[in-house]
C-alpha cells in the first residue's frame, strides 16, 4: 500500500483559544464539511470536547451516493497545539490526520496534514487518480472557504 499526503495551511485572524474551542468541538466538523458528502455524526457529542481515546462514528457518502460508516479515534491531544484523528474503520486502508495550531502575528496558523492509503492495491491507486485525490482537495478547499466565511479575512500559506 502506498501512503499519500495532503498538507494544507491557513491563517485564521482569531485567537488561539477561539481556534482551539472551535476545532476541538467535534460537532463543528458538520459545519466545515461539504453537503454533497452527506456527512452525519452518529455519536452523541452534545457539549463534548475531544479527548485522547474518543471514538466518533459517522456516515459519509464519498462517491456515487453510497453511504459508508466511518469510525475515527482521537489518538493525541495537546491543548491549543495539536490533535490527531485516525480511522479505525472506514473507506481508507490507512488514515492519519494531524491538526496543528500555532500563534501567528495575524492570528493562528492552522496546518492539516493527512497521510492516507487506499485499499485494493492497484485498483485503489487508480481510484486515487480518478477521483479520491480530487475529492480530498475539494473537501479541504471547501473548508478553507467556509473558515474564511466563519472567521472573516484569512490568508493561505503554501
Amino acid at each position: 500500500m502506498r501512503i499519500h499526503q495532503i498538507k494544507k495551511t491557513q491563517i485564521l485572524p482569531i485567537s488561539l483559544d477561539k481556534a482551539w474551542d472551535f476545532f476541538s468541538t467535534p460537532l463543528n466538523l458538520n459545519e466545515i464539511t461539504p453537503e454533497n458528502m452527506s456527512f452525519e455524526i452518529l455519536t452523541d457529542l452534545k457539549g463534548v470536547q475531544m479527548y485522547p481515546g474518543m471514538i466518533i462514528n459517522y456516515k459519509v457518502s464519498p462517491f456515487l451516493g453510497i453511504k459508508l460508516r466511518w469510525t475515527t479515534e482521537i489518538t493525541h491531544v495537546e491543548e491549543r497545539r495539536f490533535f490527531v484523528d485516525e480511522q479505525r474503520f472506514g473507506p481508507y486502508a490507512f488514515w492519519h490526520h494531524k491538526h496543528f495550531f500555532e500563534a501567528h502575528e495575524e492570528g493562528v496558523l492552522m496546518t492539516d496534514i493527512v497521510d492516507y492509503g487506499l485499499p485494493f492495491g492497484p485498483l485503489g491507486e487508480i481510484a486515487k487518480l480518478l477521483f479520491v485525490e480530487r475529492q480530498l482537495t475539494e473537501i479541504f478547499d471547501y473548508r478553507y472557504l467556509k473558515l474564511q466565511d466563519l472567521f472573516s479575512q484569512k490568508k493561505e500559506i503554501v
